[in-house]
């Protein structure tokens, strides 16, 4: 059985308040009162994978292929789908989420080595599919900009999801992609208001610079976008104009959205970080979620999870449409393209290309 928080007890700096049952493990750890951690160092795992491109068939989502540096993630958003994802290694949902992190440090020379076999069909990437690339581990590690460099020797096509300026870090390798129409970045702005998001995402970049890392971009001639995502009825869904209109004049060229949802341990996650910081609107919260989730908090269903179905959802896309018809943004990315590719060697020189 897991320790409910005691009031004004949390793990400093993290985003969930305690570690969720998981479902593929009969051993669970409870602390007497008074015995829990104050502060949760991270541990890292490594990760013996003898490949990093990962696909799927799920018709929500517009690619096909992803490429994860990290599984877990330090950003410890309290909201985040993929906290489930650490179950099959073991993990809780919970603080090892955003503690335990699993890096593949080999990852820039699995990915050479794919990219290089003559039986490799260059595809759009994501990167990356489920984690943020650019959590804090990554300014030092610097796997992720091992991966870049390897694509944009290729010419390789990939589309960035983050909500870190880290990715600034970057704007080396993903200029020479966009010369080759082979990249495009979406910045992820849940809200404007600072404080709410070091509350929500404790330990992601402040909205001001994740803004700036829109405007370093797009000087940089990258195409940059903003995922308002995940929009949550009460918190955040009233910024959607503003969250547009700033993004535009830092520079995003297209937007996207979806809705919260809250698949298994999430919701346990969730609702115990509304019950410590906004305790009055928890129940109005899961209830909307509920509602949009199609009486669960999470739909079964592909191509109702990620925009929800109901009277609010309905008013959310209305909302969204006008707020970028107004800030004059495109509501799809600029296609990448793959036909400038060039297979690497593995001895270090690359196929002749144009």
């Amino acid at each position: 059985m897991k320790t409910p928080p005691r009031p004004g007890v949390r793990p400093h700096g993290r985003g969930a308040a305690v570690n969720t049952e998981q479902r593929f493990s009969q051993l669970h750890v409870q602390y007497d009162e008074g015995e829990e951690p104050a502060k949760i160092a991270t541990k890292l795992f490594k990760d013996h994978s003898s490949s990093v491109i990962t696909r799927h068939n799920s018709p929500d989502l517009p690619f096909s292929a992803s490429l994860n540096p990290y599984r877990g993630c330090e950003h410890g958003c309290a909201y985040c789908y993929a906290r489930p994802t650490h179950e099959w290694l073991g993990f809780s949902a919970g603080v090892d989420f955003e503690s335990r992190i699993v890096i593949k440090e080999n990852a820039p020379a699995l990915l050479r080595a794919e990219l290089a076999n003559e039986k490799y069909v260059p595809e759009n990437l994501s990167l990356s599919g489920v984690t943020d690339p650019y959590q804090p581990l990554e300014k030092k590690l610097e796997i992720t900009r091992g991966c870049l460099a390897v694509l944009a020797e290729c010419r390789h096509p990939v589309v960035l999801i983050t909500k870190n300026h880290l990715i600034t870090r970057d704007v080396d390798h993903l200029a020479t992609l966009a010369g080759f129409q082979a990249t495009a970045a979406y910045i992820s702005i849940t809200t404007l208001d600072a404080d709410l998001a070091r509350k929500m995402e404790p330990r992601a970049s402040s909205p001001k610079m994740r803004l700036q890392a829109i405007r370093t971009l797009a000087e940089a001639g990258i195409p940059v976008g903003v995922s308002i995502a995940p929009i949550i009825p009460g918190l955040n869904d009233s910024e959607i104009p503003a969250i547009m209109a700033a993004a535009k004049e830092a520079g995003a060229q297209f937007a996207g959205y979806t809705v919260v949802r809250l698949p298994f341990s999430v919701k346990e996650v969730f609702s115990l970080w509304l019950e410590e910081h906004f305790p009055g609107m928890k129940d109005k919260v899961l209830g909307r979620i509920e509602e949009t989730q199609g009486r669960t908090l999470s739909h079964g269903d592909f191509g109702k999870r990620l925009k929800g179905v109901g009277v609010w959802s309905e008013q959310v896309a209305q909302l969204f449409k006008v707020s970028l018809k107004r800030a004059g943004m495109l509501h799809r990315r600029p296609e990448v393209t793959p036909i400038h590719f060039r297979r690497p060697q593995l001895g270090g020189q690359m196929e002749l290309g144009l």
